[in-house]
């Protein structure tokens, strides 16, 4: 059985990795899914890799006005939201001594301020008794060299499920956070072969993540499979920061 028939889902952040194999998963499970991306050919070879029931909408979940123009879509469209994967994130490397001004502001004006207003103007087509999902990570639970910045924005998103579980109970909208391991997915490309080394050795099962392991998880928290899941962190790591 399908277990998200008829239900409409917006995922952020969503041309690549893991955001992408949710995207796919719940079209498959019935949904209809809008996705967002920066960049219109990134977006639009996503929108051709589900194939069918999605809709993408270029923008940047830290802009305020790309917001919008997404949430217009949504209600001129399917005038609901059931489900809602707030996804999009972004991290930079940098120890204590060497953090800009413009990291900061970079991380957290994606991570945490582009989180908040991504929920907060989803709401008014937000459906009674829907599920938020927001994007964690395990560096909020774990100390990471390098990682501090980063591992606060994550951090404020654990609080964030927290408080809006009650702004929301009498609407009965679930909100969790999904907290991810190392995941096999574009975004490592960029980082130091050595550092990913250390990463892959500090799971116990030895092998990274797969992008459809975070997806089915996803499906998990969206889904009356876990109705009664609520403020909740559920780790996706192998392990990696359960020991």
């Amino acid at each position: 059985m399908a277990r998200l028939k008829d239900k409409v889902a917006v995922i952020t952040g969503a041309t690549s990795g893991m955001a992408l194999a949710t995207a796919k998963l719940f079209v498959e499970e019935g949904a209809y899914v809008y996705i967002t991306g920066r960049r219109k050919e990134n977006l639009d070879a996503a929108v051709k890799a589900i194939g069918r029931n999605v809709t993408g909408v270029q923008g940047d979940a830290s802009i305020l006005a790309d917001l919008d123009r997404l949430y217009e879509t949504v209600e001129k469209e399917k005038g609901k939201i059931d489900v809602l994967f707030a996804s999009a994130g972004t991290g930079e490397f940098a120890p204590i001594g060497g953090v800009t001004e413009e990291q900061f502001d970079k991380v957290f004006g994606l991570n945490v301020r582009g989180t908040l207003f991504t929920v907060q103007k989803a709401l008014p087509l937000f459906s009674d008794g829907g599920s938020i999902i927001l994007n964690g990570s395990i560096a909020a639970s774990m100390g990471l060299a390098n990682f501090g910045v980063y591992s606060a924005s994550k951090a404020a998103l654990r609080s964030f499920a927290r408080t809006w579980l009650l702004d929301l109970k009498d609407r009965n909208i679930r909100v969790n956070v999904l907290s991810p391991g190392t995941i096999d997915t574009p975004i490592l490309e960029g980082v130091p072969p050595d550092m990913l080394a250390e990463f892959v050795k500090m799971i116990p099962r030895g092998t990274m993540g797969r992008p459809e392991e975070i997806a089915t998880a996803a499906l998990f928290l969206a889904s009356s499979d876990s109705s009664f899941v609520n403020g909740s962190e559920l780790f996706v790591d192998g392990g990696t920061a359960q020991v």
